[in-house]
């Protein structure tokens, strides 16, 4: 219910205020489960995507955005739940294995589930290596992978700025062909299956966003917001 509600007014509020630039829509698959699998920039990036596709997509959340009080909290709180979000301890090493499973519980229901393959935020404006997490879900769901670009959402709100910027910011978002994964990995080993699907996701992602490919892995710094 608070879904419905909210849903019905974050996405046209979203979208007057920063217009974003959509292209490739017609790749998203109306029905059936997919894995929406984006670069990552931004806080955003989790706003950003879910009111410009025409369906659900779950994202997980840290906890905190769960847990505040007052007023303030409330109104938080309402916000995330209203895009669809799920909470989980990002520092709690069994709650995050137990968040693959909640992805795959998503799935399973037919919906829509994003996942940044990167892990955590590009501060550099580089594409890192894919953790193969995003191929875990695909394979194990038997589910395609629809491949994401993100561009300018890291300047809504800049590392270091308290506030969003509400003018001046031009975003983008294409969406790719959909990689599908039924039967294309049957008798390849489990650990080179799972590398060679994340590699194809990545690429695809680059082909997207024209970023320059890191090559390594983005570590989460000590302290992040």
């Amino acid at each position: 219910m608070l879904y419905t509600v909210a849903h019905g007014v974050i996405p046209p509020l979203v979208r007057a205020v920063w217009r974003p630039t959509v292209e490739g829509l017609h790749h998203v698959p109306t029905t059936g489960p997919v894995i929406v699998a984006s670069n990552h920039l931004s806080f955003f990036d989790s706003v950003v995507i879910p009111v410009v596709v025409p369906r659900k997509v779950v994202f997980l959340a840290k906890s905190d955005y769960f847990t505040g009080t007052g007023v303030k909290g409330a109104a938080q709180r309402a916000w995330f739940e209203g895009l669809g979000m799920l909470p989980v301890d990002r520092d709690d090493t069994k709650a995050a294995i137990a968040s693959l499973d909640t992805a795959l519980e998503v799935l399973r229901r037919g919906e829509a589930f994003g996942i940044y393959p990167e892990g955590t935020r590009s501060r550099d404006g580089r594409l890192y290596r894919g953790r193969t997490g995003v191929a875990h879900l695909a394979l194990t769901a038997g589910c395609p992978v629809l491949p994401v670009g993100l561009q300018g959402t890291e300047d809504i709100q800049p590392v270091g700025s308290n506030r969003p910027r509400l003018r001046g910011v031009d975003v983008t978002v294409r969406f790719g062909e959909p990689i599908t994964v039924a039967g294309e990995y049957d008798g390849v080993p489990t650990g080179r299956a799972r590398r060679d699907l994340t590699d194809r996701i990545m690429t695809a992602i680059a082909g997207l966003t024209g970023q320059e490919q890191a090559g390594t892995y983005n570590e989460r710094a000590a302290s992040t917001t």
